[in-house]
């Protein structure tokens, strides 16, 4: 462990459970990195992550936003496209843009897809899907209404996604922010993973839950926020 997180470790105490606007202002006192750190939430799941009916996928909008600007993308036809470049999607296009990602490019962080593009875009699934980038129904990213998914896409609605761990990773703001503000996004996200709870787990469901800044040592919270 390096001098520097072993200092910000010893602000936090062993075996202590911290409520949401603790760790939040921890966090923020930990994160000493030289760079405009972003703050994640990390939470454990008691789910099956091998059983399709136990995956934890959505999307959520952070009341306080991400604290980044997301460059939008959409592959979409016809009239869609001009309500897409209206609502401020930084790329749009159809076919040419597909075959345009099919050669490396890449620069935007999100893509959007209305469903009737997407049989021409699945062909790009070994491309797009290990970087986290394939347009799902799921989490708000195949739908017709472009116009909302853009705007919300860029005014701080972020995705999320059990780990083969059963392990949900989420940045949900910057460490710039109110320590209120990062506790209100954290908030929200556990909020909705809570209702998500698939019947078919057992047991205790939030086993662990923390957060930290990218550069920064885990907070634990309370499961009960």
């Amino acid at each position: 462990m390096g001098k520097r997180l072993e200092a910000a470790e010893k602000g936090i105490e062993k075996d202590k459970l911290y409520s949401l606007s603790e760790a939040a202002a921890l966090v923020k006192k930990c994160a000493t990195a030289k760079f405009p750190e972003t703050v994640e939430l990390h939470i454990r799941l008691g789910i099956d992550p091998k059983q399709s009916d136990q995956i934890i996928r959505s999307s959520v909008i952070l009341p306080h936003g991400t604290g980044k600007t997301r460059r939008v993308g959409v592959v979409t036809k016809g009239e869609k496209v001009k309500e897409a470049q209206t609502a401020g999607a930084d790329l749009v296009g159809s076919a040419e843009l597909i075959e345009e990602i099919s050669k490396g490019r890449m620069d935007f962080d999100v893509l959007v897809a209305t469903p009737d593009m997407m049989k021409d875009l699945s062909k790009l699934g070994k491309v797009l899907g290990p970087r986290g980038l394939m347009p799902n129904p799921k989490s708000g990213t195949v739908t017709f209404d472009v116009a909302q998914a853009v705007k919300e896409l860029k005014g701080g609605r972020v995705e999320f996604k059990n780990d083969d761990f059963g392990i949900v990773h989420v940045g949900i703001g910057k460490v710039s922010f109110e320590p209120a503000h990062i506790a209100e996004n954290a908030k929200a996200v556990l909020d909705l993973i809570v209702k998500m709870k698939p019947s078919a787990s057992k047991g205790t469901y939030i086993r662990s839950v923390a957060l930290s800044s990218t550069m920064g040592p885990g907070v634990p919270v309370s499961p009960s926020f």
